[in-house]
């Protein structure tokens, strides 16, 4: 529920590999949530026999939000509300990655949190790249407070990660579906290894290398 792809500058994962490793990782369905972009998600989508949720991490101005099953880009930048407000309108769902991890600047923390809490649909409670085991246990226990659905993501930024953290759940045909069947979904996973870190901060720094010429 929350994969990378080279669309994303910090991402080493190229859409051509993804099909070979979630069949080794026996993975039926991906979200594939880059950074403020959705055109890696559609190619994916049309290119593959397996579901692809479209999704996107997007950047408002409280912190990362995550669209789920998304017709077209939300330009970072927004508000958080208003960011929400467009997933909705698409039909979206609004997930929440990490919310609680203290080390990411781009985490929306708790006063946002609790300020949106009617408008989100679903907290993402197991991070696989929270570093501290704490902030996922947060993230959950704010799911429990506030009665919300709770999700996993790898959070993968390359190919070994897929799949580190996941949801079971039942098959789905549309965003209702899908919020249906989490209801009843086990979450599992485990911890990226901090090496999966170092590779995304060296992706991201020789992409600025690139755009600078």
């Amino acid at each position: 529920m929350h994969v990378h792809t080279e669309y994303s500058e910090d991402s080493l994962l190229k859409l051509e590999n993804i099909a070979k490793v979630v069949a080794e990782k026996k993975v039926d369905a991906v979200a594939i949530t880059d950074h403020n972009e959705v055109e890696g998600a559609f190619r994916l989508k049309k290119a593959s026999a397996f579901p692809v949720i479209v999704g996107e991490e997007i950047e408002s101005q409280q912190g990362d939000i995550i669209g789920l099953f998304l017709q077209e880009r939300i330009e970072p930048g927004l508000t958080a509300g208003e960011t929400i407000t467009r997933i909705k309108k698409q039909g979206g769902l609004v997930l929440i990655p990490h919310p609680f991890d203290r080390l990411r600047s781009s985490a929306i923390g708790e006063k946002p949190l609790k300020k949106l809490v009617e408008k989100i649909d679903i907290i993402e409670v197991l991070n696989a790249r929270n570093i501290f085991p704490v902030d996922n246990q947060l993230a959950y226990n704010f799911a429990l407070k506030h009665n919300l659905l709770q999700a996993a993501g790898s959070d993968a930024h390359i190919q070994n990660e897929v799949g580190n953290a996941y949801v079971e759940l039942n098959s789905f045909t549309c965003a209702e579906t899908f919020l249906i069947q989490l209801h009843d979904a086990k979450i599992g996973g485990s911890r990226s290894s901090l090496l999966y870190h170092a590779a995304s901060k060296a992706a991201k720094f020789f992409s600025s290398l690139h755009k600078m010429g």
